[in-house]
């Protein structure tokens, strides 16, 4: 379940009117800026943003860039843009950090078929390339085949399963593991090409049969490139909610918060499913994600986070 809190009544003009009134005078109004934006969904920031324009002939996004910094420009910018919009930004950005493809995979197997074709046609869109390209023209080898079967997969999105096949696959999986062979291309063709529903039977057949989840099996080998991209993309696939958490709570934990993954869950998630993601952060660790984002941040970037979190003004 999502966590912002969208009032019932309000005026897309009033909204367009009040930002530009944040923008004026003697420094910025951020409180009446997160006052508005943290609370509008992406349909209604995408008419506001509109309604801008049409009063002020101005880029609402690109003002909003020049009046704020720091993490919390970042993550103003972040929501503010069309969702779709928004994954092809960050994925570009990811791309362009050697080694940051833990971003990727998350676009790539967390979304539904629809939502990724759609990011991939907005960072066309924008870049003038498709994203494939880049992926292939920023990996190699077996990280590039993993990368470019997940971002171009269209899966089958219903509650059908094969049991049998199921059987199969888990066993191809943990003979190819047990092997060493992680990239292999049945570990590839399976981990691309299969729906989630499928590998989730997949991922249970492989525990029941083998005594260890398969994020275990993994977990057990030395962690180089490809093993770790290989967790995330199970991890993203079978549960997305729990690796969510999981990044969470690293981002906090850490020596030095990671506000980029901190910003990144949260605003990508606010509209879907960080309800869920919150209750089991409480779930484990005693504490909730209220509390973790009050302590780790200051400032109008605390207030913008708090707010999607469904907490704040």
């Amino acid at each position: 379940m999502a966590t912002i809190v969208v009032p019932e009544n309000f005026s897309y003009q009033e909204d367009a009117e009040g930002l530009r009134k944040a923008f004026e005078g003697w420094g910025t109004n951020e409180k009446a800026i997160v006052r508005i934006l943290a609370h509008r969904n992406a349909a209604q920031r995408k008419q506001i943003r509109q309604a801008y324009h049409g009063l002020y002939q101005e880029d609402l996004i690109k003002r909003l860039e020049s009046e704020l910094s720091g993490d919390f420009e970042k993550a103003v910018y972040r929501w503010i843009l069309d969702p779709e919009d928004r994954e092809a930004v960050m994925a570009n950005v990811a791309l362009k950090k050697s080694g940051d493809f833990h971003v990727i995979i998350e676009i790539a197997c967390v979304h539904s078929s629809e939502e990724l074709l759609a990011v991939r046609r907005a960072y066309q869109a924008r870049y003038k390339h498709s994203l494939e390209e880049d992926v292939a023209a920023h990996t190699s080898g077996d990280i590039r085949k993993l990368l470019l079967g997940l971002v171009t997969a269209y899966r089958y999105e219903g509650s059908e399963i094969n049991a049998k096949l199921a059987d199969t696959e888990a066993d191809k999986l943990h003979g190819a593991f047990k092997d060493k062979e992680f990239s292999h291309e049945e570990v590839i063709r399976i981990l691309t090409t299969r729906s989630k529903t499928q590998l989730m039977a997949i991922f249970n057949r492989y525990r029941d049969d083998h005594g260890t989840s398969i994020t275990k099996a993994l977990q057990s080998e030395p962690a180089d490139g490809l093993i770790k991209l290989l967790r995330v993309a199970i991890r993203c696939l079978d549960n997305h909610v729990k690796y969510y958490e999981k990044v969470l709570r690293n981002a906090i934990k850490r020596v030095g918060t990671d506000e980029d993954a901190l910003t990144r869950v949260i605003v990508t998630r606010a509209e879907k499913d960080l309800r869920d993601i919150k209750e089991l952060y409480y779930k484990r660790n005693s504490v909730t994600l209220d509390h973790a984002v009050k302590k780790e941040t200051r400032g109008d970037y605390e207030d913008f986070l708090l707010a999607l979190l469904g907490n704040g003004n």
